[in-house]
């Protein structure tokens, strides 16, 4: 314990053990940035944390810390805060006429506010600022303060904020799936907090016994579900199956095909040793057949162990120009490609619910066996698995609500019925009987 200043920063020590995703929380640098995980992982701990940081650098800066409503950031937020100044020993005043927290140290002024009157929060520049349960919280409270993000004075502008999962929100949108420049999350895993499991081993399973199982896998593991619907791809998980992939030059290329005109879908990948890895997607708005093999070649100019083409058996339809989109798409490679080129079309899709099926138990097997990874520039077929529903009181998935989903993961469901689906057993041995 101690404080130190070099060149009119101030330094002071703080007893913090973080556990891993509170560590690599703390390390980012982005200018937004955000810690998403489930209830028990130390969310607001490396919220406030992270704002004691912040009013040791930016020091004699005013900074914001916040909550969706009052009693949340008194009984909450302000809490943990108070508890650690005060464990550590770091001297503060706190005004509750105007709920302004000061630094002794440093100078560095933090307003404590509640953003559900959020027109209240425009005014003065920030050098910071910290938002617990941010799925609570409106975005235009979010953006308000982005705005306000503008001290010239401050060392380091940052905006962060920590939340529990709460479905395809805002906050889904802006952190995880479609991210802007400057932003970049944190996703905690369940059960990594090893303090809450030491106190209370079986946390976890009072939780389990008294949520539903929706509910469960977003409070206490921390998935982005739709808990108000059925999810098509129950078995995808963000944090199990998504990451960076190379193309394997020793292995074929396996390019699937949606004959849908808007969006035009296709995903390529590789099988290896029983794993499906899916390399790439190519998704085109208002675009053709040909487009999509121009559109392929351009990624893949070219692979030494070939290509099979695989999709929707309705692309041998002959279509009122007299050629089907298969033929489209042999007479293109014919012309274009050097590259060995085979084929594995089925004379007829396999049904919507065996299809389905078959994708789940590559992505989890009753066992938990995982055998089908994404790479995470494949943003369409990540949200199909996230998103994609099934209608009400029905086994069919919801093409309507959003005309964009089903379509690339409809491909990929191609390819695995040609390569993964199980064999008929004749018999209990797998013989026929006589």
């Amino acid at each position: 314990m101690g404080r130190s200043e070099r060149e009119g920063v101030r330094f002071r020590g703080i007893k913090y053990a973080p556990l891993p995703s509170q560590a690599k929380f703390h390390r980012s640098e982005a200018r937004f940035k955000g810690f998403s995980g489930p209830i028990g992982s130390g969310k607001s701990q490396a919220l406030c944390q992270e704002a004691i940081k912040l009013t040791y650098i930016n020091a004699g800066r005013v900074g914001l810390i916040g909550a969706p409503t009052y009693p949340m950031l008194r009984d909450a937020t302000l809490a943990t805060l108070f508890e650690i100044l005060e464990v550590n020993f770091i001297p503060y005043e706190y005004s509750k006429g105007d709920n302004v927290l000061t630094m002794t140290d440093t100078g560095s002024r933090v307003l404590c506010r509640s953003v559900d009157e959020f027109e209240r929060l425009r005014g003065t520049n920030l050098a910071w600022f910290a938002l617990d349960e941010l799925t609570y919280t409106p975005e235009a409270a979010w953006l308000i303060l982005e705005g306000r993000l503008r001290d010239p004075k401050a060392e380091r502008l940052c905006g962060f904020g920590v939340w529990t999962p709460k479905g395809f929100d805002w906050v889904y949108r802006k952190f995880i799936s479609e991210p802007r420049r400057g932003y970049e999350t944190t996703l905690a895993l369940p059960y990594e907090n090893r303090y809450l499991l030491e106190q209370i081993p079986d946390f976890y399973d009072l939780l389990r016994s008294s949520y539903d199982d929706a509910f469960f896998q977003q409070e206490a593991l921390g998935k982005y579900l739709n808990v108000q619907a059925g999810l098509v791809y129950h078995a995808f998980s963000r944090q199990d199956h998504v990451t960076d992939i190379q193309v394997r030059p020793e292995v074929p290329l396996l390019w699937a095909l949606d004959f849908n005109v808007d969006p035009m879908s296709s995903v390529v990948a590789q099988v290896i040793g029983g794993t499906v890895y899916v390399l790439d997607e190519v998704v085109l708005r208002h675009s053709s057949t040909l487009q999509a093999c121009q559109e392929f070649q351009r990624r893949f100019p070219s692979h030494p162990r070939g290509i099979i083409v695989y999709g929707d058996a309705s692309g041998n339809s002959i279509h009122t120009t007299g050629t089907s989109d298969y033929h489209i798409v042999r007479d293109f490679f014919a012309e274009n490609y050097s590259d060995s080129l085979h084929y594995k079309v089925p004379k007829a899709n396999p049904s919507i619910r065996d299809r389905i099926t078959l994708t789940n138990a590559k992505l989890r097997s009753a066992s938990g066996e995982v055998r089908l990874l994404v790479d995470r520039k494949c943003v369409e077929l990540i949200k199909d698995f996230e998103q994609v529903c099934y209608k009400a009181d029905s086994t069919v998935p919801d093409k309507d609500k959003d005309r964009r989903r089903t379509h690339v993961s409809d491909a990929l469901g191609y390819l695995l019925w040609q390569e993964c689906r199980p064999l008929p057993q004749i018999g209990d041995r797998n013989q026929r009987l006589f």
